[in-house]
């Protein structure tokens, strides 16, 4: 009998290592990674298009609902379609990072966004990352990692990742101390763990043994699970 294909949901915040690692996981079980973020993003580079205001909730989520934003799996990672054009590279530049943190924030955005990952990931198979997918979009997943890190080890990862256009180290760390507060604090699905997600610390682990540690939790759960 064939196995069931589940939900692995892997939240966190900025700089965690979540891309990395849900493209990994998804390689090594066969399943389709679904990168939330990218979403985000490809709504944020609407509205920059668009001259929306980043702050109107009302404006944002009415862009979103006459917005086609398609993720298209590639073995390099996710192919990001807006209305039908391709948006993966000019998404990942920094005003449009900086941008999406705003626009994510909305809950009429929010709202629309969760519906939407939850037809994509509607027959499982997927290995979805981004911040509130354990607690909001699939809190039924039958695998939640929640992956964090010290913000100072972030900051290092996201300069070393960035370092053409960062500035200094210490504005990456302070940017992304900025983004938690707005992801902990906001009041439609803020970050936090899922109850029954179980955490992991990459602050002092190098990618294998994260890749090592989120392997075993995978099979463990999949074999209690009965899948």
């Amino acid at each position: 009998m064939a196995r069931r294909r589940v939900v692995i949901a892997i939240d966190g915040p900025a700089g965690s290592g979540k891309s990395t690692l849900a493209a990994l996981l998804a390689r090594k079980f066969g399943y389709t990674n679904i990168e939330t973020g990218a979403m985000y993003r490809a709504l944020a580079l609407k509205a920059i298009e668009n001259g929306s205001s980043l702050d109107d909730a009302a404006t944002l989520g009415a862009l979103a609902h006459e917005s086609h934003i398609e993720l298209e799996p590639h073995a390099e990672g996710n192919r990001v379609l807006l209305d039908g054009r391709d948006v993966t590279r000019r998404i990942r530049q920094q005003d449009i990072t900086d941008a999406a943190s705003r626009v994510s924030i909305h809950p009429p955005v929010r709202e629309w966004m969760v519906r939407k990952q939850q037809e994509i990931g509607a027959a499982g198979g997927i290995v979805m990352e981004g911040r509130d997918i354990g607690t909001k979009v699939f809190p039924d997943a039958e695998v939640k990692i929640f992956l964090d890190a010290a913000p100072e080890v972030r900051g290092s990862r996201r300069f070393l990742q960035n370092a053409a256009v960062a500035s200094q180290p210490a504005s990456v760390v302070a940017e992304l101390r900025a983004r938690d507060e707005r992801d902990r604090t906001r009041a439609n699905s803020p970050l936090v763990p899922a109850q029954d997600a179980v955490l992991v610390d990459s602050t002092n682990l190098t990618l294998e043994q994260v890749m090592e540690q989120a392997v075993q939790i995978v099979e463990q759960k999949l074999a209690k699970a009965g899948t």
